[in-house]
């Protein structure tokens, strides 16, 4: 298993290796930059500079100077492929340079926007796992009654509403919209946060994270559940199931001793995801909860062309989905040791 794991370490370099090279190349070519996006601003200064001064020009040129002065700034007056090893070279000192847009290194950036999307991604893992996993064993145990029945159907109603769609509805509902005004509509604490003591400021967290976490996890609670209850169906139906039944086993002992550990063998594919959950986002829940994480700066820095930016946060996040792949492995042995990887 060792060698296994040092293995998959290894490749973990070229891996990641041709991740940033087809991310880069690909940002690089599409149309825009972050030059152009500077040039309009210039232009649209100069453009009210003129209208203010009373003048006829209504737009403004960028000399060829200035032009030159921003190609070098931004460091684009050097081939891609220069560019690249520039930036491999800086990446192994753990420098992803600077961002054009906020003017500071991305490492910064980055970790301004990091609380939020790590409270949800934390928040909305733990509650998909302690919810998902006893209900869907509750299912298996109860499987064809009508508690059954009542549950899947309201699993499979909440996994077919889309998490924005059901963000507005419980915003209009609940959030004083045309019904009740029980919760805010957005933001992580109320205005008057530093006054409040530490249990006021941990009431008022989760008082602000009611409705933005309801959106966050309600789709994985029918994939999670039903996959467990399945998986466990289809353990109880196996030989050694059937024996430990014939020796006068109970049904709680086969379901909770005997057959949810190997039915949770499919459960464990999951597992090696948490890593990824520091830098879970949703643009879409973001806009309308008023939250600034990282699934907003993804979609403004690609807006802006914002290069340095989007590199730091596609190798942060394939970084976390391989070393989360070997921690899938790892489990899927720690819950069934008979599984060998070589």
């Amino acid at each position: 298993m060792l060698k296994y794991i040092l293995r998959r370490l290894v490749l973990l370099i070229p891996t990641l290796l041709g991740i940033t090279i087809v991310v880069f190349g690909v940002v690089n070519l599409a149309p825009g930059s972050p030059i152009e996006q500077k040039i309009q601003q210039l232009r649209f200064a100069g453009s009210a500079d003129a209208e203010a001064a009373g003048s006829q020009q209504g737009t403004a040129t960028v000399s060829k100077e200035v032009l030159d002065a921003l190609k070098k700034q931004y460091g684009f007056d050097k081939p891609v492929h220069v560019r690249y090893w520039i930036w491999l070279k800086n990446l192994a000192k753990l420098d992803f340079g600077d961002s054009f847009t906020y003017e500071e290194p991305v490492i910064d950036v980055i970790m301004s926007k990091f609380p939020v999307s790590l409270q949800f991604g934390v928040m909305s893992l733990l509650l998909s796992y302690l919810i998902s996993i006893p209900l869907g064993v509750w299912k298996a145990v109860k499987h064809g009654s009508r508690l059954d029945g009542v549950t899947s159907f309201i699993l499979f109603i909440a996994y077919s509403i889309p998490s924005f769609m059901l963000a507005i509805v419980l915003i209009v509902f609940f959030a004083g919209g045309s019904f009740l005004d029980i919760f805010p509509i957005g933001g992580l604490y109320s205005d008057f946060y530093d006054e409040m003591t530490a249990g006021e400021r941990v009431l008022d967290r989760i008082y602000h994270f009611i409705l933005p976490l309801i959106c966050y996890t309600i789709g994985s609670y029918t994939q999670l559940t039903l996959l467990m209850k399945n998986s466990l169906m289809e353990e109880v139906k196996k030989d050694y199931i059937r024996t430990a039944r014939a020796k006068g086993l109970g049904e709680k002992t086969v379901y909770l001793k005997h057959a949810l550990r190997n039915a949770l063998i499919p459960i464990v594919t999951g597992i090696g995801g948490f890593l990824s959950i520091f830098f879970a986002g949703s643009l879409i829940l973001e806009k309308i909860f008023q939250l600034d994480g990282i699934g907003l700066l993804s979609f403004n820095s690609i807006l802006s062309r914002d290069y340095n930016v989007i590199m730091g946060l596609v190798f942060i996040q394939a970084l976390l989905m391989l070393i989360g792949n070997i921690i899938s492995d790892v489990a899927y042995v720690l819950v069934d040791p008979r599984i060998d990887f070589q």
